[in-house]
């Protein structure tokens, strides 16, 4: 019965793997997994949104707040319209934009899925002015765009379940011998899995992000200047396997590839 039981929950994992194989995101075109349905990440996100807007000090109609609406609108609108009419139009379907400034010493902004913006007002002086913004912006608006959120949470659950079917492996075993088991698991899926798609989300968001802001007419020469002010205000930085987010150098490397692409969008919006 053990044997029956890890049995099909490897075949359970793996099944999801294939059935979801199939799913792309734009640009990158990377394969992605996901198990849940994104209108169910959209419906808690919608709610944790409204709690923290709730409970956190947020700021209307001063210059900045406004700013950050402008920004996020000609962001989310230039995307709507290079996704429509593609196979990945589906990927807005249910979305409701928000952008909201949150008066917090916080250097932090972050998109949840279907479209629920924020930004802390502690990320302002390092994005410096409207373009700098629209930097943010577009790596957020990437986040929710390639479902990153229903990717983690996807992979959270398989584990979860690779983790029982380990177990029943193990349950044979000592206590003492399950524990180690199970501990060593977890810290190879946290260093095997979890970090390195973190940063391969940084990455994409980075690479999708620098095309979003050209396309809604942001200079996008500003965005390895913004991640070189955001890097100088870090400190000292952990080792990159053990990081969640990119090498520094190799980011502006990556964003420096991509250079030309954006620039040719950039120049295509400002001549329309």
């Amino acid at each position: 019965m053990k044997v029956s039981a890890f049995r099909l929950t490897i075949s359970l994992i793996i099944s999801l793997f294939i059935l979801d194989s199939c799913s792309k995101i734009p640009i990158t075109g990377r394969k992605q997994f996901r198990m849940l349905p994104e209108s169910t990440l959209m419906e808690m996100s919608l709610t944790s949104y409204k709690h923290i807007l709730d409970t956190a000090n947020v700021i209307y109609n001063t210059a900045d707040a406004l700013m950050i609406k402008e920004v996020g609108d000609k962001i989310s609108k230039s995307v709507e319209e290079y996704l429509s009419g593609t196979k990945y139009a589906s990927r807005i379907e249910g979305f409701n934009w928000e952008f909201n400034l949150i008066d917090d010493t916080l250097v932090n902004a972050w998109c949840m899925s279907g479209g629920k913006v924020a930004f802390y007002t502690g990320i302002l002086p390092i994005c410096q002015t409207e373009t700098g913004v629209a930097v943010v912006m577009g790596h957020e608006v990437a986040h929710a765009i390639a479902q990153h959120g229903n990717e983690r949470v996807s992979q959270g659950l398989a584990l979860q379940m690779g983790g029982v079917a380990l177990d029943v492996a193990a349950s044979t075993r000592s206590e003492e011998t399950r524990q180690l088991v199970q501990l060593a698991y977890g810290v190879g899926a946290n260093v095997g899995v979890l970090l390195p798609y973190s940063r391969k989300h940084e990455s994409e968001a980075d690479e999708m992000g620098l095309l979003f802001m050209a396309m809604a007419g942001y200079n996008p020469e500003e965005a390895p200047a913004f991640w070189d002010r955001m890097n100088q205000k870090g400190g000292p930085l952990p080792p990159e396997f053990l990081s969640t987010h990119p090498d520094p150098d190799k980011r502006k490397e990556q964003l420096e590839k991509l250079m030309p692409k954006a620039l040719e969008l950039y120049e295509e919006k400002n001549n329309e």
